[in-house]
């Protein structure tokens, strides 16, 4: 209860890491009440198009008339869930790899670093295009190319705390009394990472926020989902910059997607001071 409570106060003596949550709240709020806060269907056309800001539609509307804001909102929920749902995926990869790796090491650890070192080193943004283009626009199909190509980092964290770990009395009086490598790694060493696994988690969020709107810009996003970055997708290829209607339509999505991801990071580092007391600072 002591480290806890050491571990909050340390938290939330970052003003960063502080202002990260306040900014994350918000998001997730925004996402949950999505549906309430948007003034009008998004999918629907309620106006003319390339209708500029106004008290009726605070963000303007769209080529076909749709209500910007309310896109905007809605697509707070979809980015969101994107990002979150894909950075789990990585995680749960990288974490087995991670405990596998650290755990039984020899032969088995060098082939999994192996497999570490070529995706930390080889240019994922393009094999993600690729594998998107290969599966076809997709909800699903984006959050497993980012999920599935984005664990690396967090194998190579995990592995170096469970090497950590496993050389303690406690680990070590438990193999000499028999128990079996599994129960080990799930019942010894998995909950002392769980620390650094939720850290890894907001950071992976952030990069997966900023990749799948990345995605979604080249035209690779589920076309049937308002996220943000098909809304900027679509007034890309409708011609925004072209006239003045990136100044609503772009740029509104754009700075979310800077808001959130900074948000995202602010906590992560935030918690990283936390699990490491090296990185705190006076």
């Amino acid at each position: 209860m002591g480290t806890f409570k050491t571990n909050l106060r340390v938290f939330f003596s970052n003003k960063l890491g502080v202002i990260g949550v306040i900014c994350l709240v918000m998001f997730i709020c925004l996402a949950i009440f999505a549906d309430d806060l948007a003034p009008y269907d998004p999918y629907e056309r309620v106006g003319r198009p390339f209708q500029a800001p106004s008290g009726e539609h605070w963000l303007g509307t769209n080529d076909v008339g749709h209500d910007i804001l309310s896109e905007v909102i809605v697509g707070t929920r979809i980015s969101l869930l994107i990002g979150v749902s894909s950075a789990f995926v990585a995680i749960v990869i990288g974490t087995l790899i991670g405990l596998s790796s650290g755990y039984f090491g020899g032969y088995i650890d060098a082939i999994l670093m192996r497999i570490v070192d070529v995706f930390l080193t080889v240019p994922m943004l393009p094999i993600m295009i690729l594998i998107a283009v290969f599966l076809g626009p997709s909800f699903w199909n984006i959050i497993i190319v980012i999920g599935v190509l984005s664990w690396a980092s967090t194998a190579r964290v995990i592995r170096s705390q469970v090497l950590t770990v496993k050389n303690r009395g406690y680990i070590e009086a438990v193999n000499v009394l028999g128990g079996k490598p599994f129960y080990t790694i799930f019942r010894h060493i998995l909950p002392p990472t769980f620390s650094i696994i939720i850290s890894e988690l907001i950071i992976v969020s952030s990069r997966a926020v900023l990749l799948e709107s990345s995605l979604s810009f080249l035209g690779l996003g589920d076309p049937t989902q308002k996220s943000w970055g098909i809304i900027v997708y679509y007034a890309q290829a409708r011609s925004a910059f072209l006239t003045n209607a990136w100044l609503w339509w772009i740029l509104p999505p754009g700075i979310l997607v800077t808001l959130l991801v900074v948000s995202f990071s602010y906590v992560g580092n935030a918690l990283e001071q936390v699990v490491n007391p090296r990185l705190r600072r006076k």
